[in-house]
């Protein structure tokens, strides 16, 4: 037992390090959540800003998403999670690991008229555009060629027009708060999501290389689970084989002999979005009874 003890000891202190940014704000929930079914627990105190994590050799801070992006420009944290928008408003040099696909939001361009751009070039109509995202939005001003002033806003954006701004350039999920304060997208400038990161330092040294994939892995087992369900169900030896030519499956069905005999169970794993049709297909074959629909909770191809 001292043994096993000494080679566990040692086994962690030979894992490289990492320094993981976990996000503030809106993302939080869901990345914690996702982190929480992958098996990896993540425990805040009440006020701070450095939570603990099970996972050895692994320190944590918890930031705002952007100062993540900069701190992985900077080499002084290895991976984080963060907005996709962010690397393109800050222009950070950092390596995408993987796109969680959570919290999808576009970046776009709205104003209460919805001619404003068109009258604004035939006119030659000096422009007041707000935003927090100030690369994304000067870019997109020099691209139009617009005669424009960039003020930047800390939130709450969609409140500047029309008596502070002409126009604003924002991330929106549904469009609802735009909606609501009577602005009407213009353009859709980017796209973003939350995604998982990495320094190009850590990137290139192969033991936190290992370890960030490895957390890629885990992440992407939880993110393919929740698109996924297990169906179960027995069928007659008669219908076997039919039922198998049919069923939707990831790979091949896992099929053994019931014990009485009469028959088979088999087991599948299905995208969720075609479980609807795949449960009145199976019945409608014959020969299946006693079908089981189930959770995944993680999937390693």
């Amino acid at each position: 037992d001292v043994d096993a003890s000494m080679t566990d000891q040692e086994n962690k202190e030979q894992l490289s390090e990492l320094r993981l940014g976990l996000p503030k704000g809106r993302m939080k929930e869901g990345v914690f959540k996702l982190l929480s079914e992958a098996g990896i627990n993540v425990v805040v105190s009440t006020r701070g800003y450095r939570p603990k994590i099970s996972m050895d050799n692994v320190t944590v801070k918890l930031l705002k998403p952007q100062n993540i992006l900069e701190m992985l420009d900077a080499g002084t944290r290895d991976v984080g999670f963060a907005g996709y928008d962010w690397v393109e408003n800050l222009g950070v040099d950092v390596v995408e690991v993987l796109d969680t696909g959570l919290d999808p939001v576009r970046v776009v361009v709205a104003a209460p008229d919805k001619d404003l751009l068109r009258k604004a070039k035939e006119e030659k109509k000096h422009l007041v555009v707000a935003s927090e995202y100030e690369k994304i939005t000067k870019d997109w001003i020099k691209a139009n060629g617009l005669d424009a002033q960039f003020v930047r806003a800390f939130g709450a954006t969609e409140s500047f027009p029309p008596e502070d701004a002409d126009v604003i350039v924002d991330n929106t999920a549904t469009g609802s708060t735009l909606e609501a304060n009577n602005l009407h997208i213009l353009e859709v400038v980017a796209r973003s999501s939350t995604r998982l990161f990495a320094s190009k330092q850590a990137w290139a040294d192969p033991g936190k290389r290992k370890r960030i994939e490895e957390l890629s892995m885990l992440i992407s087992s939880v993110l393919k689970g929740r698109k996924h369900c297990a169906v179960e169900f027995n069928v007659t030896s008669e219908k076997i084989d039919e039922v198998i030519d049919k069923a939707p499956c990831l790979r091949a069905p896992t099929v053994a002999k019931l014990y009485n005999g009469s028959g088979f169970a088999v087991k599948v794993v299905i995208p969720r979005d075609v479980v609807a049709s795949t449960l009145p297909m199976l019945k409608s074959l014959g020969g299946v009874t006693d079908i089981v629909v189930s959770d995944v909770q993680q999937i390693v191809m």
